[in-house]
């Protein structure tokens, strides 16, 4: 009896396999029989094996059907093995010199134990350095051969077929061998593990695995996908039936719902039948989570409890919600290259620039919102100030005429980073950028927050899980020197949701200007810019972003509103600035707005806003005009999103639940009559405390001039304010 049997299944690979038969002939260590399994006798591989046969006796070609797949090439070479110990080898990876004798040696060593787990090596396909993924788990094991309660966390789920030696006796006894299907290598270790009663593990590397370029089989999208989830229920049946203790079924059951997690939040690998797969596994997950077991930390333990409530909804919004914040990340510029760097580093040791001032919006949307505001006044109040206005690529074309711009990421960007005193940001710059002594940092914010902010998205596991690291959030926020806000609602928010040591500037939203300074010709220029019909109602309609939602979703047929609120409605449909692609469109009566390079210019040319929870509510109560909120999925978006207030309670004009009660106000008048504008003047008057026109004016001064804080403006009273003309005659407040 030879003393390893090593099987090789071949199938695709027999470019490799000569490499893979030759690492096992090659070695020091000759008491062995080498069991080449190939899909047909005159298959390339076969004769690559008869090859080897030919020169060494130890070498017994085997065949099995591709159709019978992996599971079944390696149950072929079980029962032609005769060795003492069976080793299984991919036919493109390396058996690592040396490793039989090592092999050898330690079973001699542990005395019978059933299974041996090993390291291995993992190597890129092209290049890179070698990895040794099991280390930190083997390392955790007990010296010598012990019982798996020992160890419970080693449960062989987490380390592939080829890096584990099996005693064939415990096979033959337990009559184990691979589950048909794919993902098999998650059954076998599964049910190996659960069966071993004693184990041990060698802290070396046995195998040296090459990955493919194409990457594993298992990752390509297919109905094969929902197999896995056939594996996962067989070995936790088996786990059941075997009475295995909480202690030893605990990791066993969080490692293989680590591979259903993983497939779960990956749409592209299941085509069809995502909800059932996500369905069924939470009834494994419900049906088999052992006694005492305790959720992992983070993004995976949130996705659990997802699971076991059967959340489809809110998983596949979390999903979506950190495919977005990735492709955020993504865009978000640091200095990779080593030139770049280097050259950074050059700038941050110069003198800063006093003359410098550097703005950006939306992560380099273009040229918007309070930073574009404030840097428009600073050429009127500081033009002694240069200013630069940061901006990905793919929005230079939007910028205005004159305005001096650097492309996010390009040399020049880093170069202003580095140097400019000051820096306007509506929402925050790159990790990569350093805070220097000197350097004045204003954070303008773009809303009055509704939904939670910051670190209270904390407790809310759809947001908390894409918000990323908050130690890095905080540490964004130290950089911060004043932080804007329009209301003492959004100032008592936002030292709640970023905690920090800035000033509060009290001083409203410098893109709120325009509410009180536009005329009726600039209203009149709008609307034909928009398309706006002569004569017609233009309702706003601006639905804000669904955390559980994965793209945007209008939640309203806006046609179908059109014709039951009038026939001189229109609607301006504009999304939230996530779905913005850059090109208007629309149809009949309703015109889509979302790529228009000015969210004030919209609300100027409409009418009415029917919006549900978006933020654009607060800044278009400064025009006093009717707004209607249309809140059909209130009680979802407070769980999931959590809110600061309740905006039912508290609304700036009448509430709708259906679309049959939004077209019904707006048939009838509702929407800008009596009580409608009772209640706009008490939403006013709590959220639109600071903003008067002079805001970009008044952080001018304070921030870029630095005069003190008496000197600047004071706020013009709320009741003295006169708002932009609205094209249609409406009453007011």
């Amino acid at each position: 009896m030879p003393r390893f049997s090593i099987i090789v299944p071949s199938h695709g690979v027999a470019g490799r396999l000569s490499q893979a038969l030759d690492s096992v002939l090659g070695q020091s260590f000759g008491d062995l029989e080498l069991i080449p399994v190939c899909d047909a006798p005159d298959s390339p591989a076969a004769a690559v094996a008869a090859a080897h046969a030919e020169r060494d006796p130890r070498v017994n070609p085997v065949h099995s059907p591709p159709s019978a797949g992996l599971s079944g090439a390696r149950n072929t070479g079980l029962r032609a093995a005769g060795g003492a110990y069976v080793l299984f080898l991919d036919g493109d990876d390396l058996l690592l010199p040396g490793a039989l004798a090592a092999l050898d040696a330690r079973l001699t060593e542990t005395a019978g134990v059933d299974v041996m787990y090993t390291e291995h090596e993992r190597t890129p396909w092209w290049e890179g350095e070698p990895a040794n993924p099991a280390a930190p788990l083997l390392a955790k094991a007990p010296k010598g051969a012990f019982p798996p309660d020992r160890c419970p966390e080693l449960t062989g789920v987490r380390l592939p077929v080829w890096s584990t030696a099996y005693r064939r006796a415990f096979l033959t006894e337990h009559e184990l061998l691979f589950p048909d299907g794919h993902f098999t290598d998650l059954g076998w270790s599964g049910l190996t593990g659960i069966a071993a009663g004693r184990i041990a593990v060698l802290r070396r590397a046995v195998v040296r695995h090459r990955s493919r370029r194409q990457g594993s089989r298992l990752n390509l999208p297919g109905p094969h996908q929902h197999t896995l989830l056939d594996q996962v229920e067989l070995v936790l049946t088996r786990a059941a039936v075997a009475g295995l203790s909480a202690e030893r079924a605990r990791p066993l059951f969080d490692q293989l719902f680590a591979h259903v997690l993983k497939t779960a939040s990956r749409p592209e690998r299941l085509p069809s039948g995502h909800r059932a797969f996500f369905r069924r596994a939470g009834r494994l997950h419900r049906t088999h989570r052992p006694a005492g077991h305790r959720r992992p930390a983070g993004s995976l333990g949130v996705q659990h409890r997802l699971l076991a409530a059967g959340a489809y909804t809110a998983f596949r919004a979390l999903r979506g919600a950190n495919r977005v914040a990735s492709r955020a990340a993504e865009r978000l510029p640091r200095p990779r290259m080593v030139r770049t760097r280097l050259r950074y580093a050059r700038d941050l040791r110069r003198p800063l620039d006093p003359r410098l001032a550097v703005f950006c919006a939306y992560w380099g949307r273009g040229y918007a919102c309070n930073p574009a505001a404030v840097h428009a006044k600073a050429r009127e109040l500081a033009p002694h100030i240069r200013s630069v206005f940061l901006v990905e690529a793919d929005h230079v074309h939007a910028m205005p005429e004159g305005v001096d711009h650097a492309v996010i990421g390009s040399r020049r960007y880093w170069e202003v980073l580095a140097r400019a005193t000051y820096l306007v940001n509506n929402a925050n710059f790159a990790e990569g950028v350093v805070k220097r002594p000197g350097s004045v940092h204003l954070q303008t914010q773009h809303g009055t927050p509704l939904k939670t902010m910051g670190v209270d998205q904390s407790t809310y596991p759809v947001v908390a899980a894409r918000s990323g690291s908050y130690t890095k959030l905080l540490g964004r926020v130290d950089r911060w020197d004043f932080n804007l806000s329009s209301n003492s609602h959004s100032t008592q928010m936002w030292e709640r949701a970023f905690p920090g040591s800035y000033e509060h500037l009290e001083y409203g939203y410098p893109r709120n200007d325009v509410y009180y300074t536009a005329t009726a010709d600039d209203v009149a220029r709008v609307r034909r810019e928009l398309g706006v019909p002569e004569g017609a109602t233009a309702v706003l309609y601006a639905p804000t972003h669904r955390d559980h939602h994965t793209g945007f979703e209008p939640g309203l047929d806006l046609e179908a509103f059109c014709e039951a609120a009038g026939e001189d409605v229109v609607v301006l449909l504009r999304a939230h600035y996530f779905y913005d692609v850059g090109r208007a469109a629309g149809s009949g009566r309703v015109i889509d707005v979302t790529a228009h390079r000015s969210s004030e210019d919209v609300c100027l040319a409409a009418d009415a806003l029917v919006t549900d929870y978006s933020s654009i509510m607060f800044d278009y109560a400064n025009l006093d005009r009717p707004i209607v909120v249309y809140a059909d999925d209130w009680e979802v978006y407070r769980e999931t999103r959590g809110v600061y207030f309740d905006l039912p309670a508290g609304p700036p004009g009448p509430v709708a639940r259906t679309p049959g009660e939004l077209a019904r106000i707006f048939r009838d008048g509702s929407w800008a009559g009596p009580e409608s504008t009772a209640l706009r003047s008490a939403f006013r008057e709590r959220f639109c405390q600071f903003d008067d026109g002079r805001a970009a004016e008044r952080v001018v001064r304070r921030v870029l001039l630095g005069e003190p804080p008496e000197a600047i403006a004071p706020v013009t009273p709320l009741a003295e304010r006169v708002p932009a003309p609205a094209a249609a005659t409406l009453v007011r407040s």
